[in-house]
């Protein structure tokens, strides 16, 4: 659904903003992937509708607790295809948290293989860590849902974010997220950068929603994001510095 939402608000910027640099982490990888390839908003769109994202959080059979929840083939294959299929235009950059040292690292082209792009949605317990050049890394989401700061590396001093998780679904999982993030080392704190922040006002969905495909929730939650968007928009903020953009 976070990806979905994601596409329905680059389909509304991609007509009227052409961005220098993309950050993208979890979910946000896979996408930031295609729009800094520069991909029209309705081909994203028609991405998330595609039935074959049903298959994306397939249970493995049979169930172990010492093996992840999914299925990571499915997924894998979404990756090969997408990055095979389209080569980043602007500088690309995703988080990923590096194992078992819980750090979070930036990887940036020409560097990122579709490795690091699946690592970056490997969420902890749902899918299996991603081990790249003897490491192994889980999703980047992890430890940080908006790096910001990494915009930095690139030269931005104004960016758009678009947070699409405000706040965990769940007591114990929001939980447990916070106390790994303390025992984890400090994020960079965010300077010298302009934020314009989107994101939904409220939770997308439950968790259920999250990993279960639904044609009908896509068409929905690409409709919120659209909406969100469209405001954003047509808000003075936008309007003011928009034209500042290179």
């Amino acid at each position: 659904m976070f990806g979905a939402y994601q596409a329905g608000v680059w389909s509304v910027l991609q007509p009227v903003f052409r961005p220098d640099a993309v950050v993208g982490c979890s979910i946000g990888s896979i996408n930031g992937w295609a729009i800094a390839s520069g991909i029209p908003g309705e081909e994203l769109c028609r991405t998330w509708l595609d039935p074959r994202c049903a298959t994306l959080m397939t249970p493995r059979k049979p169930r172990r607790p010492w093996h992840a929840f999914f299925d990571p083939s499915p997924l894998r294959e979404m990756v090969q295809e997408l990055t095979s299929t389209y080569t980043p235009r602007v500088p690309f950059a995703l988080a990923v948290t590096k194992l078992p040292q819980l750090r979070l690292e930036i990887i940036e082209t020409p560097h990122l293989t579709w490795q690091h792009v699946m690592a970056s949605c490997a969420v902890p317990v749902g899918f299996p860590p991603v081990r790249i050049d003897g490491q192994l890394y889980c999703d980047g989401g992890f430890l940080s849902v908006m790096p910001v700061w990494a915009a930095k590396r690139f030269g931005v001093d104004r960016a758009i974010t678009v947070n699409v998780l405000p706040s965990m679904p769940l007591n114990a999982l929001r939980a447990s997220v916070r106390m790994v993030r303390l025992l984890a080392p400090r994020e960079p704190r965010v300077t010298g950068i302009e934020v314009l922040r989107l994101g939904p006002e409220k939770v997308l969905g439950k968790l259920r929603d999250a990993i279960t495909w639904d044609p009908e929730n896509m068409r929905q939650w690409i409709a919120r994001g659209q909406a969100d968007a469209e405001a954003l928009v047509k808000s003075p903020q936008f309007s003011a510095i928009v034209d500042r953009f290179v």
